[in-house]
Parts: structure tokens; C-alpha cells; sequence
């Protein structure tokens, strides 16, 4: 880590679109990564607020499936997810 970054305040290069049909584009990066449809996309657009605000950036990257930040490692190692 950086030593001048703070995690909560990192840009995670997410944006959204709305389309004239009321599909919700979620781009990282400017290029697409998902697309919200119907109940979806109107339950995300009532949350959307700024787009650059961590929390939304988060929001954004779970929808997506871009949540994994390398401890998966060491959280299959932790006694509560051994089999």
C-alpha cells in the first residue's frame, strides 16, 4: 500500500450510464462491466448518488463481481472456512 492512500477514498475507476430504456450500464475503466435491467437498474438509480463517492464505487464493484482484493488466500485458511 501507498503510504500517502487511504483505502476508503481510493477510486475504483467504476461509472455508470443510465439508457433510454432504463438500462443501468456499469463501466470500469470505460468499458462495460455489467448492465442492470428492470427491478435492478430502478433500485440501483434510488441509491445512485455521486459516482466518484466511495461508497458507490463499492456498490459498483459488487454488482460486478470486482470485489476481490487478494485475501481470499488467507481467508480459506482461516479455521472458520476449513473443511
Amino acid at each position: 500500500m501507498n503510504p500517502g492512500s487511504n483505502d476508503e477514498t481510493a477510486d475504483l475507476g467504476f461509472s455508470y450510464r443510465t439508457r433510454k430504456n432504463g438500462d443501468v450500464e456499469i463501466l470500469h475503466h470505460r468499458r462495460l462491466a455489467a448492465t442492470l435491467r428492470g427491478r435492478d437498474a430502478a433500485e440501483f438509480l434510488a441509491e445512485a448518488s455521486d459516482p466518484g463517492s466511495p461508497d458507490m464505487q463499492q456498490l459498483m464493484a459488487r454488482l460486478t463481481g470486482n470485489y476481490k482484493r487478494g485475501n481470499e488466500r488467507l481467508a480459506s485458511r482461516h479455521p472458520r472456512n476449513r473443511r
